[in-house]
């Protein structure tokens, strides 16, 4: 019990360390900030918004608690991100209870410290996105199932089953559901119970799901008539089986994704298919297998891809691998793969790091070796502390050594969120303009949607050259003003009103030269920010 508390105070102060302490990072966090923030400006809690236009893109779940955040804490970095690290240690939670359900509490208490250290959950954990959240839901709702298929168990748990893919519908869309209910499809006929069909289909269950998913969607269709068409047509249907977004990847994209998502454990990954295999006769095995399975295949075979996607095939990965960290604790064969494997791959990633900067002509040694440095210097460590204390035949303090540097090594990466900021937050820039900012002056983002620049200074931005995924909300904005060209910005800028202009530092010379008459209030190697007056 003491060591569970033990753990559970480090990860909590690991998680909630330095939250808030760099920019929101655009376009993502911006994005979901803003739209918040416009929530809790214009009441309206059911059409989500972006630069005051529609955006439908996503449902409106963490819409709605980042919006219950900022309105406690504040329009601040770390109320925005606050739902997604609540998210992630829930996650971590379940993860910790349903491994001590298969295997016992020192498995659940390895089972926590690897998700809680791997890089993937620990680095979505921190940004304001949505995927921590849905990964969330549908690691409550698998959890749910499990404990609702037992026939020695109440059956009202499959309440959290239908309750969590609820949520991540709510959340993330329709994968909500069809990730989930795949999961337990497949594992019932792979376990050869056709009978758990009509236990798991409970019918308050799925009363619940409608209740919590239906009012929303059906009032955002009864006030925007193109909701439907866009939402679960085009951002659903089409986005999965075409090219639209432009975000096409190779089938094995997720392959090296999840071996980097997985360190500084990733070397747990050989012993995982046949820990599957031997668990299958107890049906744990089956379930955790196709747990990651499923979501793995379902966005392998999409179109459109992105890294956070198979954030919810981690916990099952962090069950199996804490199963594996605990044997391999006093097992010197099970040991042995782990431990070279690790080693091998945290030496690759500290090359990485040292050689990295040196061939990066954007930044260069003297912006990057403060960050990527250290990171090596704790691979280096972790690989060198394994393989010596195998070498003394110290299983147990070799495993529980590498744990305790995964903490340390994942604070050092979280340093990297600050260097990205520093690239792609607007909090700079916002700082610059709110000194001399009145409310009759103008703000106009060039080239970019600026999406965290409408957030920090909490007014709507005119965007010039820049629609992007504006572009659906922006065809119906009847003013004019709000979206404009570069010849109508050249108009804007010679007339009566002060007009501030936040713009790539790259461009920055092309619009001096365009614009004519322009200040310079400040600009850094990112951004600058220009004034007509």
């Amino acid at each position: 019990m003491k060591k569970t508390l033990a753990l559970s105070a480090l990860i909590l102060c690991v998680y909630f360390f330095g939250m808030g302490s760099y920019g929101l990072i655009d376009p993502d966090e911006g994005r979901y900030a803003e739209i918040s923030r416009e929530m809790l400006e214009t009441g309206d809690y059911i059409t989500p918004r972006l630069n005051y236009v529609k955006y439908f893109e996503k449902p409106v779940l963490q819409y709605w608690l980042t919006a219950a955040s900022l309105a406690v804490f504040g329009q601040n970095e770390f109320a925005s991100r606050l739902t997604p690290v609540l998210c992630a240690l829930g996650g971590i939670v379940i993860v910790y209870i349903l491994a001590r359900r298969f295997y016992g509490r020192r498995e659940a208490f390895y089972s926590a410290i690897i998700l809680s250290t791997c890089v993937l959950w620990f680095a979505v954990a921190h940004l304001s996105i949505l995927d921590m959240a849905a990964a969330f839901f549908m690691t409550l709702s698998l959890a749910g199932f499990w404990y609702g298929q037992d026939e020695n168990e109440n059956r009202t748990y499959l309440l959290l089953f239908y309750a969590g893919m609820a949520l991540a519908t709510l959340t993330k869309g329709l994968i909500g559901f069809i990730l989930p209910g795949g999961i337990v499809f497949w594992h019932i006929i792979l376990t050869r119970r056709p009978r758990l069909f009509v236990r798991v289909l409970y019918l308050p269950g799925i009363l619940l799901f409608f209740a919590l998913t239906v009012p929303w969607f059906w009032e955002v269709c009864r006030v925007n008539g193109d909701f439907f068409h866009f939402f679960f047509v085009q951002e659903h249907f089409l986005r999965y089986t075409t090219r639209m977004h432009e975000r096409y990847q190779p089938f094995w994209f997720f392959v090296p994704i999840l071996i980097g998502g997985l360190v500084p454990w990733a070397g747990l990954l050989l012993g995982i298919p046949g820990a599957v295999r031997k668990d299958a006769e107890r049906r744990a095995g089956i379930f955790l297998g196709l747990w990651f399975a499923v979501p793995f295949i379902f966005f392998s075979l999409s179109d459109s891809k992105l890294i956070p996607y198979i954030l919810p095939c981690l916990p099952p990965l962090a069950i199996l691998g804490g199963r594996e960290l605990a044997r391999a604790a006093g097992d010197g064969t099970r040991a042995r793969c782990f431990i070279h494997a690790n080693g091998v791959l945290s030496l690759i990633l500290a090359a990485g790091g040292i050689v990295y900067p040196i061939m990066d002509k954007r930044y260069g040694i003297e912006m990057l070796y403060p960050y990527t440095l250290p990171v090596a210097a704790g691979m280096i460590l972790s690989a060198l502390c394994g393989w010596y204390f195998y070498s003394r035949r110290s299983y147990k303090f070799m495993v529980n050594i590498l744990c305790a540097l995964a903490f340390v090594n994942i604070l050092t990466l979280s340093r990297g969120f600050t260097l990205r900021a520093g690239q792609d937050s607007y909090k700079e820039p916002a700082a610059l303009i709110r000194e001399h900012l009145s409310d009759e002056d103008i703000v106009v983002s060039y080239g970019r949607t600026a999406q965290g620049l409408g957030f920090y200074l909490g007014r709507r931005i005119v965007l010039a050259d820049a629609l992007g995924e504006l572009a659906f909300g922006a065809g119906q904005e009847k003013d004019p003003r709000w979206f404009i060209g570069s010849d109508t910005l050249a108009d804007l800028w010679r007339g009566d009103s002060r007009v501030f202009l936040v713009s790539d530092v790259r461009r920055a010379e092309k619009m001096k030269e365009m614009l004519g008459n322009t200040t310079v209030i400040g600009e850094n190697r990112y951004f600058a920010v220009l004034s007509n007056f």
